[in-house]
C-alpha cells in the first residue's frame, strides 16, 4: 500500500516548523503573493526558502499556493518572483489560473504543478484535460464523492489531493462571486468577506410568501472532520490528505496534523485491526478552532440540512490547557526536530580556524564538511581552553541543524575572538546544510531571453488588424421556451445559446431551431458536471452531438473543465466557447484558450482596465443576472422539502431585505444563486465595441415581456450610431466594468 502523504497548513513560519514537528509530511504555505489567503500573516521570501530548505533537511516537502487569478502585471511579475524558491528546489505550486499554469511549465518544468480546487475539477473527464497539459496533481472540487475520487485517481492517473479537515465553502470554489459582486472583496483573489456565514431567510416569493422560517444561516456549513472514517479515504487511493486552515494559529496546524499523524500510522500498522477514535482525541479536535460543530463533508452524500450550522456560525470554546499542551510539545523551540551533527575544530596560533562537522543520516549516509575561519592569534593574557570553545560552537541557536558533541584541538595557547568562533560554526552549518541539500537545488533555469514584442507576435497576443474590421456580434442566452421565441424573433440578434436542458426536456424547442435561417445556435451545457450526469451525457450526446439534429448547432457553451474533457474525448468539432467561470483575466490565460481552439468569454470581475489588454478579444456578458453561488446543497433541501421537481426558483432575503433568486436544478441536483440586480452594460456602448468580438445578454428568470424590453434596450448596441434609451423600467449594476475586484 502506499502511504497517504499527510499535508498541513502554515499561515506563517511558526506553524510551518510546528507542522512539521507534529509529523507532517508536506507542508503548503503562501508568500506574500498570489495566494488565496491574502489576510494570513503568510511568509516573507526569506521565510519561503528557509522552510524549503528546513523542510527537505527532513525529507518533507513544500508547495507554494500560487492559486489567485491574476492581472496583466501580477503575471509579469511571477516568473521573477518564483525563480528563487524554483532554484532552492520548492517541489510543487498548487494553482488556479490557466495563464499561470502555461507559465510553469514553461519556465520551471521540473516543479510539480498542481490543480488547485478553485479549478472546480469534479471528475475523470476535466482531471485528464489537465493531466494532458502537464499538471501532476488535481485537488477535487470539495463536494466530490469519494467514489468520485476514486474514479479520478483510478481511470485518469492522476494524483489526487483531497481535503479532510477544516472550513467548507457552500460554493463550489473557484465558482463564488458572491464576496466579489456585494463588497468587491473577491474569493478569486484571496479577499473573501465570507457572506455564506451571514443571516438569511428563504422563501417561494420574493416578496417573502411561504418563507422557510425566522432568519437563520442556511449557507453555512459545518467544519469537516474525517478521522472517524479514515480507513475508507485510505483504501480509496487517495495521494495526499489535506487540512485546511493557513488563516488559523500554529496551535491549530500543529494539533490537528498530529491527531491525523496518529491515526494514520495506527492504520498502516495494522490494517486489518478495529479502526477506533478515542473519544478524547475527537474532543480534542472539536476543540481546536471548529466552527459549530462537524461532519464528514461530502464524501458519503451528496448535500442535506445536516450538513449546515442554523443557528450563528461561532467558533467552539477553545481548550486552554490543551492549547498549552501543543505549544509544549511542538511549538516550543527545544522540541522542534533538528538534524544532529558533531564537529571537531582545530585551533593552531598562525593558520587558519578550522572545523569539521560530519552528520549521519539514514538516507543520505555520512556527510562531512570542513570549513576554514579566521586566523587564529597567539594568545597575549588569557588563553582559549578547551571548554570555553566547546561551550560555543554547541550553540546553534534556531539552526536547522545541532551540534551534539564537539571535539577540540588546540595547538599551543591560542586565542580568537567570540565574534570569530560564531562565525566559524555559521558558516560550517551553512555548508553541511549546502551539502546535504545539494540534490534539490536547480541551476538549469529557462531563460526567456525574446523581447516583449516577439513574445506577443509569437503567442499571438497582440491586436490584429482585421479585429477592428469586424463588426462584433450580439448574443442572446436562454433557458426557457419563452425567452428562446422573444429571442429567435429578434432580427438584431446574430447568436443564441440554448440551454442543453430545454432541449432535452422538451422536443418542441427544435421546431423554431429547425426553422431559423439567420442566426448562430449554440448550446449551453450545463454549470456542474459530475458523475451522477453520465445518463445525461449520453442522452446529450445523442440528441445534440450524433444526432439528426447536430447540424442545427454551430457551437457549444462550456461553463468548467470536466464538459471540455468531455468534448475533447469524443472529439468534437464544432465551435467552443468558454464562458466568464473558465477565466481568462490575462494575455497568457486568453492565449492559452486560443491554442486550444476556444474562445473565451472576459470574467466578470475585471474591470475596463483589466479587459483592454493588447491581445486577443473575447465575448462580453452585456446583461444578465451573474451567478454569485454554484452549488451541491441545496436550500428547498435546507428549508423545506426534497421535491425533485426539474428546476424551480426559491428566493434567498438578507438582512438588509435584498432578495436574490436561486435556481434549484434538480436535473443536476444543484443551485444556482443569481445577483439580485442584472448587470447591465447599456452606457457603454463605444467603449465596448473597440474590446469585444461580441456581447451577449444572458437571461436567467425573466418573463418574455421582460426579454423583450432588454432587447429592444440593446438593439444596435455595436452600431456607431447608437443611442441607449434614456428611460430604462428596470434596476441594474454596472458590476465591476468601472470598479473592479480587490
Amino acid at each position: 500500500m502506499n502511504k497517504v502523504e499527510l499535508l498541513a497548513p502554515a499561515g506563517n513560519y511558526q506553524s510551518f516548523v510546528g507542522a512539521i514537528a507534529a509529523g507532517a509530511d508536506a507542508v503548503y504555505i503562501g508568500g506574500r503573493m498570489y495566494g488565496a489567503r491574502a489576510y494570513a500573516d503568510n511568509f516573507s521570501d526569506e521565510e519561503v526558502c528557509r522552510a524549503i530548505r528546513y523542510a527537505h533537511l527532513f525529507d518533507k516537502k513544500i508547495y507554494m499556493t500560487i492559486n489567485t487569478l491574476m492581472k496583466q502585471g501580477e503575471i509579469d511579475a511571477l516568473a521573477d518572483y518564483m525563480r528563487p524558491f524554483y532554484e532552492e528546489g520548492l517541489d510543487g505550486v498548487i494553482v488556479q489560473d490557466m495563464g499561470a499554469i502555461c507559465l510553469f511549465k514553461e519556465q520551471f518544468p521540473e516543479m510539480e504543478v498542481h490543480a488547485s480546487t478553485q479549478l472546480t475539477i469534479t471528475g475523470v473527464y476535466g482531471a485528464q484535460y489537465l493531466k494532458d497539459l502537464g499538471v501532476s496533481r488535481v485537488v477535487p472540487a470539495r463536494e466530490c464523492s469519494l467514489e468520485e475520487i476514486r474514479k479520478i485517481r483510478e481511470e485518469a492517473g492522476i494524483e489526487v489531493e483531497a481535503f479532510i479537515h477544516g472550513a467548507m465553502c457552500y460554493s463550489y470554489s473557484g465558482q463564488c462571486l458572491f464576496s466579489s459582486m456585494l463588497g468587491g472583496r473577491s474569493g478569486n483573489r484571496g479577499r473573501c468577506a465570507q457572506p455564506c456565514r451571514l443571516p438569511y431567510q428563504v422563501s417561494e416569493s420574493e416578496f417573502m410568501q411561504g418563507a422557510s422560517h425566522k432568519e437563520s444561516y442556511p449557507l453555512s456549513l459545518k467544519d469537516m472532520c474525517t478521522l472517524s472514517v479514515l480507513p475508507d479515504l485510505l483504501n480509496a487511493g487517495i495521494d495526499s490528505f489535506k487540512i485546511e486552515g493557513r488563516m488559523k494559529s500554529p496551535e491549530y496546524a500543529a494539533g490537528v496534523t498530529a491527531l491525523y499523524r496518529k491515526y494514520i500510522d495506527l492504520y498502516y500498522a495494522d490494517p486489518h485491526a478495529d479502526y477506533k477514535v478515542d473519544p478524547a482525541d475527537l474532543h480534542a479536535l472539536m476543540s481546536l478552532y471548529i466552527r459549530s460543530d462537524i461532519q464528514d463533508g461530502y464524501y458519503f452524500k451528496h448535500n442535506g440540512k445536516e450538513m449546515i450550522t442554523p443557528a450563528k456560525p461561532g467558533y467552539l470554546k477553545t481548550d486552554d490547557s490543551l492549547i498549552a499542551k501543543i505549544r509544549e510539545r511542538y511549538l516550543d523551540p527545544k522540541h522542534q526536530p533538528r538534524l544532529q551533527a558533531t564537529a571537531d575544530v582545530y585551533l593552531s596560533a598562525g593558520e587558519e580556524s578550522v572545523l569539521v562537522l560530519t552528520c549521519r543520516d539514514g538516507k543520505r549516509g555520512e556527510i562531512t564538511v570542513s570549513v576554514s575561519g579566521d586566523v587564529v592569534d597567539a594568545a597575549q593574557k588569557s588563553p582559549l581552553t578547551w571548554d570555553a570553545v566547546r561551550k560555543q560552537l554547541l550553540k546553534t541557536g534556531e539552526s536547522m541543524l545541532t551540534i551534539t558533541d564537539c571535539d577540540v584541538q588546540i595547538s599551543g595557547d591560542v586565542f580568537m575572538p567570540v565574534k570569530a568562533l560564531n562565525a566559524l560554526r555559521r558558516c560550517g552549518l551553512y555548508a553541511l546544510e549546502d551539502v546535504l541539500l545539494a540534490s534539490y537545488k536547480r541551476t538549469d533555469l529557462w531563460k526567456d531571453d525574446r523581447t516583449a514584442d516577439r513574445l506577443q507576435k509569437e503567442t499571438g497576443c497582440f491586436n490584429r488588424s482585421d479585429d477592428t474590421a469586424i463588426r462584433p456580434y450580439l448574443a442572446a442566452e436562454v433557458r426557457t421556451f419563452s425567452q428562446m421565441r422573444a429571442v429567435l424573433s429578434d432580427s438584431y440578434i446574430d447568436r443564441v445559446y440554448i440551454d442543453a436542458d430545454l432541449l432535452l426536456t422538451d422536443e418542441t424547442a427544435f421546431d423554431p431551431i429547425r426553422a431559423e435561417k439567420h442566426k448562430e445556435i449554440y448550446v449551453s451545457m450545463p454549470y456542474i458536471l459530475r458523475d451522477r450526469d453520465a445518463d445525461w451525457l449520453t442522452h446529450f450526446r445523442k440528441k445534440v452531438l450524433e444526432g439528426p439534429e447536430k447540424d442545427l448547432f454551430r457551437g457549444i457553451l462550456v461553463r468548467n473543465t470536466e464538459s471540455l474533457g468531455y468534448l475533447k474525448q469524443f472529439g468534437y468539432t464544432g465551435q467552443i466557447l468558454c464562458d466568464a467561470g473558465l477565466y481568462a483575466w490575462n494575455r497568457r490565460a486568453r492565449h492559452f484558450w486560443q491554442q486550444q481552439g476556444y474562445s473565451f468569454t472576459y470574467p466578470l470581475e475585471c474591470n475596463r482596465e483589466d479587459l483592454v489588454l493588447p491581445g486577443i478579444r473575447g465575448e462580453m456578458i452585456l446583461y444578465g443576472r451573474a451567478p454569485l453561488m454554484l452549488t451541491a446543497n441545496c436550500l428547498r433541501k435546507t428549508c423545506f422539502t426534497c421535491e425533485r421537481q426539474g428546476a424551480g426558483i426559491l428566493y434567498l432575503h438578507d438582512r438588509y431585505k435584498t432578495v436574490f433568486p436561486v435556481l434549484t436544478d434538480c436535473r443536476h441536483c444543484m443551485n444556482v444563486i443569481y445577483n439580485s440586480l442584472p448587470l447591465s452594460l447599456h452606457a457603454f456602448s463605444k467603449q465596448i465595441r473597440e474590446i469585444a468580438t461580441g456581447g451577449r445578454l444572458s437571461f436567467t428568470t425573466e418573463s418574455e415581456s421582460a426579454v423583450r424590453e432588454v432587447l429592444t434596450l440593446y438593439h444596435g448596441f455595436f452600431d456607431e450610431d447608437y443611442v441607449r434609451s434614456k428611460e430604462v423600467s428596470f434596476s441594474f449594476t454596472k458590476g465591476h466594468y468601472k470598479r473592479g475586484a480587490e
